[in-house]
C-alpha cells in the first residue's frame, strides 16, 4: 500500500470513505465546497453502482466497489456505514491501514476502543454529526485518540467546520451524550414540526400555509435564541401574556407531560447509544 504525503499543509488532503450514504455525501459536499479537499482527492468505497455514479458525477470523486482500493493512499479514512455493518468493515480494514493514516468513524455508539481494536489501528477520530450538515447547518461533536497526528486533527477540524458548527471534546463520554441530543435531535424537531403543521390543518389552514408558518416559526425562534443569548425561559415569558392564548397552550403542554417526555426521550437515546457502544 502506498503512503501519501498529501495533507492540509499543501491543500491536497486525501480522503477515503467507506460507504457513500447520506452523511458521507454531506461531508463530501462540505469539504469540496469549502476547499478543504478537492473532489479528485476523494475516493468512495460504495457497493451500489448507481450511488457511485451519482457521487462521481456530482462531486468529481472517484468511486469504487472495493474498499481496499479506496483507502490506498488516503490520509484519513472515513467509516460511514450503518452500525450493523461496522464489524464486517473493521475486519476488512484490519491490518490494511498504515501508520501515516487516521481512521475516522461517524458510526453512532461505536467507541474508539472498539474501532481501534477491530481495525487494529491506534489513530482513531470519533465524530457525531447530524443531518442538517446536508445544508451546512450541522452540529458536529468529535474527539481523537492521542495517536492522531496534529495535521490530521487540524484537517478534521476544517472538515467539520465545513458542515456547520463543530465542537472538539477531550472526553469520549460526551459523544454518546451528543448522539442523544444533537444527532438524534433533528428527529425530535421534525416530529414537533409535523405536529404543528397537522394542528394547523386541523384548524382549517391549507397544508402549504401551515407548513410555511411552522417552519418559519421554528427557524426564527432558534435564530432569536442564538442571537439574543437569553435563557429560553426568558424568551418564552416574552411571548406569554397573562391569561392569554400562549399561557393556555403551555398549560396544555404541561398537562400532557411535554417537558418530561422530551427529557425522557433524550435520556432513552443516550442509554441506547451506551448500549450500542
Amino acid at each position: 500500500m502506498s503512503t501519501s504525503n498529501a495533507g492540509p499543509g499543501n491543500g491536497k488532503l486525501k480522503l477515503a470513505f467507506i460507504g457513500g450514504g447520506t452523511m458521507a455525501e454531506a461531508i463530501i459536499a462540505g469539504v469540496v465546497s469549502r476547499g478543504v479537499a478537492d473532489g479528485d482527492s476523494i475516493v468512495v468505497g460504495e457497493p451500489v453502482l448507481r450511488r457511485r455514479e451519482y457521487l462521481s458525477g456530482r462531486y468529481g470523486t472517484r468511486a469504487v466497489a472495493d474498499n481496499h482500493s479506496a483507502i490506498d493512499g488516503a490520509d484519513i479514512v472515513v467509516i460511514a456505514v450503518k452500525p450493523q455493518q461496522l464489524p464486517e468493515v473493521l475486519e476488512e480494514l484490519s491490518g490494511k491501514l498504515n501508520a501515516s493514516q487516521s481512521l475516522l468513524s461517524i458510526v453512532a455508539g461505536a467507541s474508539m476502543g472498539s474501532i481501534s481494536e477491530g481495525a487494529n489501528h491506534a489513530a482513531v477520530i470519533r465524530v457525531m454529526p447530524n443531518t442538517p450538515a446536508q445544508v451546512g447547518m450541522g452540529m458536529t461533536v468529535w474527539t481523537a485518540s492521542p495517536e492522531v497526528p496534529e495535521a490530521h486533527r487540524e484537517a478534521a477540524g476544517e472538515m467539520f467546520d465545513s458542515l456547520g458548527i463543530a465542537t472538539y471534546v477531550a472526553e469520549e463520554k460526551y459523544l454518546d451524550m451528543s448522539t442523544a441530543l444533537s444527532a438524534s435531535g433533528p428527529a425530535y424537531v421534525f416530529l414537533f414540526l409535523e405536529s404543528l403543521i397537522d394542528a394547523g390543518v386541523y384548524m382549517g389552514l391549507p397544508r402549504e400555509m401551515a407548513q410555511t408558518l411552522a417552519l418559519q416559526t421554528i427557524e426564527g425562534s432558534a435564530a432569536l435564541a442564538r442571537e439574543s443569548a437569553r435563557h429560553p425561559a426568558e424568551l418564552r415569558n416574552m411571548v406569554t401574556s397573562p391569561g392569554g392564548t400562549t399561557a393556555e397552550a403551555l398549560l396544555a403542554l404541561e398537562d400532557a407531560g411535554f417537558r418530561a417526555a422530551v427529557m425522557n426521550a433524550v435520556i432513552a437515546a443516550h442509554e441506547k447509544a451506551m448500549e450500542l457502544g
